[in-house]
């Protein structure tokens, strides 16, 4: 059997390279997705507090489903959720795709409608694919497993954006998004690949409500979860800059579409470098420290992107915040895995979707109304200093994570 230091342990499993695989092509297509709307609204209305609506439009289904999505994951099919999910996406993906070929300002409300759609199938997809992935892999590969699957994903949120921008100028919105649904069919046939798992044992005769709030207890308990996920929160909310790049992209830096992508792809090429790194090194001495500093740098160079006019320094930042930004998702991922019994994942990992997954939708709606009110440069440097100050914060509540060693 590989050891314990094997950088590839978790590739040996087959199913997980399906899951993986799914995974990166399902994200793939989102990322350019998320291209092609943007963009789109931004051309149509050039304001900043539309984009800013996109997060909103995603968040609030999401948020509104993640618990009864996290309920159905302890109780049916984890698969089947997955697969069901993924294909309520691809008809958002089609719908997009019709009214990409003509777009006007009519076309606003079907695209706010396409992205409130995919909130909904994430509302059920995210406490599925996190609960069903910690079944396909045995205890002792958590962590070597989290590294690839951040790896995976942050590969598909490089070639995303820059895909979704490149196909935007060079072939328009309504083939960008003929991709998209190509995309998202293989990522169903890798998932139909996978065996499905056991359904964990439950009491029949416990209600929806009942099981909801055992598993917020649960969550609420554990105090180095609890608080790793709420640094996470608060950082994404106010620190991220992303769905603001259309904007700094053509009125800072004054690049079109194709720059856009690579700038949206600059956060994910610094994850992928870090997680590369952490396969061979992984986090797990001074895991709770490690995390709060990475949060920390990932404020800083929020400040100095918003403080830079020149192109190739913003990449470069970007790409450094995705270094950081992936070192907090590895430890917080392993933290989940290792600290909740199976029969609870499902509904877990929903609380953790709403508590992080949907902050960034929530964080772009308030990166969106800071721009409008605050302007472009100040909103953003803005959320880099209260990161900073959330991260300080949680070294002095928070003991037990500061000692944390995985």
């Amino acid at each position: 059997m590989a050891s314990d230091h094997d950088p590839y342990l978790a590739l040996r499993n087959r199913e997980f390279r399906f899951f993986i695989s799914a995974k990166f092509l399902l994200t793939v297509a989102l990322q350019m997705q998320a291209v092609v709307a943007s963009w789109l609204i931004y051309n149509i209305t050039k304001d900043p507090l539309s984009l800013g609506l996109i997060g909103l439009a995603e968040a609030v289904p999401a948020l509104s489903l993640a618990l009864p999505g996290g309920f159905l994951a302890d109780r049916f099919s984890r698969k089947r959720i997955i697969m069901i999910s993924t294909i309520l996406m691809m008809i958002a993906s089609v719908i997009l795709c019709i009214v990409s070929f003509k777009p006007d300002v009519s076309s606003l409300f079907a695209v706010y409608g396409v992205i409130f759609l995919i909130g909904v199938a994430r509302g059920f997809y995210t406490p599925a694919q996190s609960s069903f992935w910690a079944q396909i892999l045995t205890k002792d590969t958590y962590v070597n497993g989290s590294v690839w699957n951040s790896t995976l994903w942050q590969i598909g949120a490089i070639t995303g954006p820059a895909i979704g921008g490149l196909c935007y100028a060079w072939i328009g919105p309504g083939y960008s998004s003929l991709i998209i649904c190509v995309l998202i069919l293989l990522a169903l046939i890798c998932y139909s690949l996978i065996a499905h798992k056991a359904i964990p044992e439950f009491r029949e005769s416990e209600t929806m409500r009942e099981a909801l709030r055992v598993g917020i207890k649960f969550f609420f308990k554990q105090e180095i979860m609890l608080s790793a996920i709420t640094l996470d929160l608060f950082a994404v909310l106010f620190g991220g800059a992303v769905v603001l790049l259309p904007a700094f992209a053509d009125q800072v830096l004054h690049t079109g579409p194709e720059g856009l992508g690579f700038l949206r792809s600059a956060p994910a090429i610094g994850a992928v470098i870090m997680a590369m790194y952490m396969a061979y090194r992984p986090p797990s001495k001074n895991a709770g420290n490690k995390m709060l500093l990475c949060v920390a740098g990932f404020g800083c160079c929020m400040i100095g992107f918003a403080l830079s006019k020149n192109y190739a320094l913003s990449f470069s930042l970007l790409l450094l915040s995705g270094m950081f930004d992936n070192v907090s998702v590895v430890i917080r991922s392993t933290i989940l895995q290792t600290f909740t019994p199976d029969d609870m994942r499902g509904r877990v990992s929903a609380v953790n979707s709403i508590f992080v997954g949907s902050s960034n939708e929530l964080g772009a709606f308030e990166s969106g109304v800071a721009a409008k009110f605050m302007g472009l440069t100040n909103s953003v440097v803005f959320g880099g200093i209260m990161t900073l100050i959330v991260t300080a914060s949680t070294y002095k509540l928070a003991p037990k994570l500061r000692k944390l060693d995985l």
